[in-house]
């Protein structure tokens, strides 16, 4: 499968742990990172969504630290962002989010064309693309689950953000097509009834 590579003059932001390597919390997401590789031995957890209760829960920073952590451990890693209602990635990785992940859905790109390179080593990226009318179909779709498909035949791990699962029902919806499910909750922000729910 060909990739498009992009190169970035500038670092990626967004409190990444590709800035400090040797800290505290990057040492956390490695043993996040370990956690996951033994938690179902024998058979490799390929696709993970990643979703919070609410927004501004870190999802998507989790997600991106957990994903260069796989990467730097020598995995091949695609992220995707499925969350197509606020996507996010396209800015933490800095790539362009004209074509993404909609695209590919709606026959407006091959595969192949949204996998975007990274300045990270092992890591690509598909963008949200276009936002859509119809979310949550376009994710519960047959298309969506053929793509997840390639694409876990193609990386060691593929990492998927979408939205909040209390807001509305895309989470839901892709947690029928992964492997597992990580739920980031913020100490102090998400309720109990919230986390619960």
């Amino acid at each position: 499968m060909a990739r498009r590579r992009h190169k970035h003059s500038q670092p990626m932001a967004f409190g990444l742990i590709t800035q400090n390597p040797k800290s505290g919390v990057a040492e956390a997401y490695r043993a996040v990172r370990t956690n996951i590789q033994f938690y179902n031995v024998g058979e490799r957890m390929r696709r993970l969504l990643i979703t919070s209760a609410g927004p501004g829960e870190g999802k998507s920073t989790t997600l991106s630290n957990l994903a260069i952590t796989f990467a730097q451990a020598g995995n091949r890693v695609i992220v995707v962002d499925a969350d197509l209602r606020r996507p996010y990635l396209h800015r933490v990785f800095q790539v362009s989010n004209l074509k993404g992940l909609t695209s590919a859905l709606v026959g407006n790109a091959a595969l192949e064309e949204v996998i975007l390179g990274t300045n990270v080593p092992n890591l690509e990226v598909i963008p949200s693309g276009p936002m859509p009318p119809n979310p949550s179909e376009m994710l519960g779709s047959t298309r969506m689950k053929q793509l997840l498909d390639q694409l876990a035949d193609h990386a060691d791990i593929v990492i998927i953000d979408s939205p909040p699962v209390v807001a509305v029902t895309d989470a839901a919806v892709l947690a029928q097509v992964v492997d597992g499910v990580i739920l980031v909750a913020s100490s102090g922000l998400v309720t109990r009834d919230m986390a619960q729910r």
